[in-house]
């Protein structure tokens, strides 16, 4: 925005716009550092619920691994196929708003009714594999949630640096100019109607002239 000029009415009328826009900007900038101020404290939050949902899904994938290798030793490849059944399980993901912003907050799991006949191992590495899938899905809300927490307050930050460090100064520096402008033209004006006053004041008639017009009035 350097160098560049608003076009706004000449006089009172854009004096008073000026001022209409600049406590517009200000309450703006005002709402926006506000909104700012809470991000950031939600910030901290987030990368710590992230970094421990993180762990768990770690710890749980590699205690599902490792119970999934001992079902395969001891069932085969074709026990594990036959023990997972054809019902998907399904995640369910609540979202919460923070200042204007939705982004997840929790995860459901649902999980099929397990497999009658399938042994304690295999029932184990399915359970395992369950909480390792919850875990993930946490994970990934949780990681969301802090992309989209940070990507808003990285944005809400340009935005109020543009209305604090541009618009306001812009409009600040144009009102000046236009009350330079407006008293410049006052006095000008003021100038001129004096100017005029002398040039049409009291006209003076000779002497002679007065004594005819009071004779001729008598």
């Amino acid at each position: 925005m350097n160098g560049h000029r608003l076009a706004v009415p000449p006089g009172r009328a854009g004096r008073l716009r000026l001022e209409r826009r600049l406590h517009v900007a200000r309450r703006g900038a005002d709402l926006l550092d506000r909104k700012l101020r809470i991000l950031q404290q939600e910030l901290p939050g987030l990368r710590a619920d992230a970094q421990r949902a993180a762990e768990e899904w770690a710890r749980c994938a590699a205690e599902a691994d490792r119970w999934l290798l001992r079902a395969a030793l001891l069932g085969g490849q074709r026990a594990i196929r036959l023990a997972t059944g054809g019902t998907p399980a399904e995640i369910d993901v609540g979202y919460v708003v923070t200042v204007g912003v939705r982004h997840p907050a929790a995860v459901t799991c649902t999980f099929p009714a397990p497999e009658s006949w399938a042994g304690s191992t295999l029932a184990t590495a399915r359970q395992a594999h369950q909480a390792s899938l919850e875990a993930a899905a946490r994970s990934a809300a949780a990681s969301a949630a802090l992309r989209i927490m940070e990507a808003e307050a990285a944005a809400t930050r340009l935005r109020l640096r543009a209305v604090r460090d541009r618009w306001i100064p812009l409009l600040e520096r144009a009102r000046a100019e236009l009350a330079l402008a407006i008293d410049e033209q006052e006095r000008a004006d003021g100038a001129r109607l004096r100017l005029a006053a002398k040039q049409s004041g009291p006209t003076r008639l000779p002497a002679g002239q007065i004594t005819g017009r009071l004779e001729r009035g008598m």
